[in-house]
């Protein structure tokens, strides 16, 4: 059975399961600790590698894949929203191959939960322009166009009043400032209608924690796009970075 190892690393959690890349599923239990105060990149190593003895997998030859909430390019992360400033720049993936002694893939989180979706979820044998947003501690994004990955879009950082629209709109400022599922639906709205505008979608994936609660906020937005929560729900990230380590 192909299997491979998935590590998704958020502003508030990391999280890890081996994957069965057959069938897009944990073979395993999901593993999550909460992600080190301040994210420094020696800490979230630290972190990753107590993850990995957890799964009993530190010593597997199985692929793994880590997926990250930065830009990524070559190996390279050149954003930290809401992580430490340190990751700027930095050479994430040789770093992790050393720290744990073995090669890696290293991904964008969003971009892992798109190919997860696209490959065993929501956005299956979808034709067109999907867009996967996920909604947790900031707003990630993923395009997949034909079920083909265009990496490291950054929607969350539209503006809104002179700051990143992620400040406003995602599942942590409902959380930071009490909203009624009512009150965050019309931020949502704005945040969607806008997205929708630019890029025209034929299908928007909501992932992240609050895909769990669907029912809540999905019927109160009005789109011309279908717009449908992820199948792999907080799990999608997991397994994206299994699939994309395991190509």
């Amino acid at each position: 059975m192909a299997q491979a190892i998935g590590v998704d690393i958020g502003g508030t959690g990391i999280k890890a399961g081996i994957v069965d890349l057959t069938h897009g599923t944990l073979d395993s239990d999901r593993v999550r600790v909460p992600t080190p105060t301040g994210a420094s990149p020696a800490d979230v190593l630290t972190t990753v590698r107590e993850v990995l003895d957890t799964l009993g997998v530190a010593d597997s030859s199985l692929p793994l894949g880590v997926a990250f909430p930065a830009i990524v390019k070559r190996g390279r992360t050149l954003s930290a929203a809401n992580i430490s400033k340190d990751w700027i720049g930095f050479e994430a993936e040789r770093f992790f191959e050393d720290g744990l002694g073995r090669n890696i893939t290293f991904v964008n989180d969003a971009d892992a939960a798109g190919v997860a979706e696209v490959r065993h979820g929501a956005a299956r044998d979808a034709q067109g322009l999907t867009i996967l947003t996920t909604l947790g501690t900031g707003i990630g994004s993923a395009f997949l166009y034909d079920g083909t990955l265009v990496p490291n879009t950054e929607l969350g950082h539209l503006d809104h009043n002179g700051e990143s629209i992620e400040r406003w709109t995602a599942y942590s400022a409902m959380e930071r400032e009490s909203l009624s599922w009512e009150e965050w639906s019309a931020r949502l709205q704005v945040f969607y209608s806008r997205v929708e505008f630019l890029f025209s979608p034929d299908l928007f994936v909501v992932g992240g924690g609050v895909s769990k609660h669907p029912e809540n906020f999905l019927p109160l937005l009005e789109l011309n796009t279908p717009i449908v929560a992820a199948v792999h729900r907080n799990s999608s990230g997991i397994i994206g970075a299994a699939s994309l380590a395991a190509d």
